[in-house]
C-alpha cells in the first residue's frame, strides 16, 4: 500500500492543515477544545478529493461516493496530517485508506471510495421510497424563512447549549414550529450562517449537524405510551442545565448525488434513532435538496456521555490514563 501525506484546506476560510477554534464542540480554553466530528469528516472528504485531483487526476474520479470513519481518539486544535494509502485503483471506482494523525498518533481512520457521479451510468429503477412521516411542507420559500425567520410550519432555532456546541452556530437552522413529528427524530432546514454554499466536501458537516434527538425528546408521558422512563439520568442534568456530549464512534456516508460545482444554499436533513439504550444510540441521517432529491444517507453509532468527559484535559496521546482516547 503506497502512502501519501496530504495537507488540505478545511471546508472553511481556515489555514490549511490546522484545526482552528471556529468549528468545535465546547467553549473552554484551547487545550480542552475538541473539533466538531462533522468538520473532521469534511476534512477527510477534502483530503481525498485533493489526492485524486493531483496524484490520480487521470482517473477522473472527483467524488467520494462512500466513506467509513472510525473515531479512535479525540482530535484537538492544531496541525493535522492526513496519510492516504491507495488500496485499489479502478476504472469506475477507487478506494483509499486515510488516517488523520496528530502528535504522531492516529486519531481517526477511514476508507473512502471515489468515482465520478457526473458520468455514472447503469440500471436505474424507482423504488417507491419516501420519508415517513412526510416532512412538513414549506408554506412559503426558503428565502422567506431566512428573511422573516419562519413560516406557518417552520421556525428559526438557535439549538440547545450554543455556548457548549459552538459549531452549531456556524449554521442557521429551521425546525418544525410545533415540535418534531415523532420521538427520536428531528427534521431541519439548514444554510450556512455566513452565506457560504454547501459543496460536496461540506456534506461531512451536514450529516453531523442537527438537533440532538435525546434533548428534544418529549417529556415524560403515561406508561401506555412507553416513553415514561426514556430520560432516566438525563432529566436531572437538564434541570441543572448541563449539556450532554454525543461522541461518534463510527460514521458512514453514502453520497447519492453530486451537488452543483457552485454549491447549494439550502439542504433538508432528517435524523432518526432506531434505539437509544444504555448510553448508546444509532442515527440515520437523510439529506435532501430543495427539490426533494436524495443527496446523501449517513449512519452513525454514538455514545451519550456527560459533557465533562469532553472537556477533560487531554494528556499525552496513546498512554493509559492520559486522556488520549476519544472517549
Amino acid at each position: 500500500m503506497s502512502g501519501v501525506s496530504a495537507v488540505v484546506r478545511p471546508p472553511s476560510n481556515n489555514p490549511p492543515s490546522s484545526f482552528r477554534s471556529g468549528l468545535f464542540i465546547n467553549n473552554t480554553p484551547q487545550s480542552f477544545i475538541v473539533p466538531h466530528g462533522g468538520f473532521v469528516t469534511s476534512c477527510f472528504l477534502s483530503a481525498t478529493a485533493l489526492h485524486f485531483s493531483s496524484t490520480h487526476a487521470s482517473l477522473n474520479q472527483p467524488h467520494t461516493i462512500t466513506l467509513h470513519l472510525t473515531f479512535l481518539r479525540r482530535t484537538s486544535v492544531g496541525p493535522a496530517r492526513f496519510s492516504i494509502g491507495d488500496v485499489k485503483l479502478g476504472r469506475r471506482t477507487s478506494t483509499v485508506h486515510v488516517s488523520l494523525i496528530q502528535d504522531n498518533v492516529e486519531c481517526v481512520v477511514g476508507y473512502l471510495t471515489q468515482s465520478n457521479l457526473d458520468t455514472e451510468s447503469g440500471v436505474s429503477l424507482k423504488t417507491g421510497w419516501s420519508l415517513h412521516p412526510p416532512p412538513l411542507a414549506l408554506s412559503s420559500t426558503t428565502q422567506t424563512l431566512k428573511r422573516e425567520g419562519g413560516d406557518e410550519n417552520w421556525v428559526r432555532s438557535v439549538g440547545a447549549h450554543p455556548g457548549f456546541r459552538k459549531a452549531s452556530q456556524r449554521m442557521k437552522w429551521w425546525v418544525p414550529r410545533k415540535g418534531q413529528l415523532e420521538p427520536g427524530m428531528a427534521d431541519e432546514w439548514i444554510c450556512w450562517a455566513d452565506g457560504q454554499r454547501f459543496t460536496q466536501s461540506s456534506l461531512g458537516v451536514v450529516v453531523d449537524q442537527f438537533p440532538p434527538v435525546v434533548e428534544i425528546y418529549p417529556g415524560p408521558a403515561s406508561a401506555s405510551s412507553g416513553h415514561d422512563r426514556h430520560r432516566e439520568g438525563i432529566g436531572e442534568r437538564k434541570r441543572k442545565k448541563k449539556p450532554d456530549w454525543y461522541p461518534t464512534i463510527v460514521l458512514n456516508l453514502d453520497v447519492k448525488k453530486a451537488l452543483p460545482e457552485e454549491g447549494v444554499e439550502w439542504l433538508f436533513v432528517r435524523v432518526r434513532a432506531k434505539e437509544i439504550k444504555n448510553g448508546r444510540m444509532d442515527l440515520e441521517v437523510v439529506v435532501l435538496d430543495e427539490e426533494g432529491k436524495l443527496v446523501a444517507v449517513s449512519n452513525h453509532v454514538c455514545l451519550i456521555l456527560p459533557s465533562e468527559r469532553n472537556i477533560e484535559r487531554i494528556g499525552k496521546r496513546g498512554q493509559e490514563g492520559g486522556g488520549g482516547s476519544k472517549l
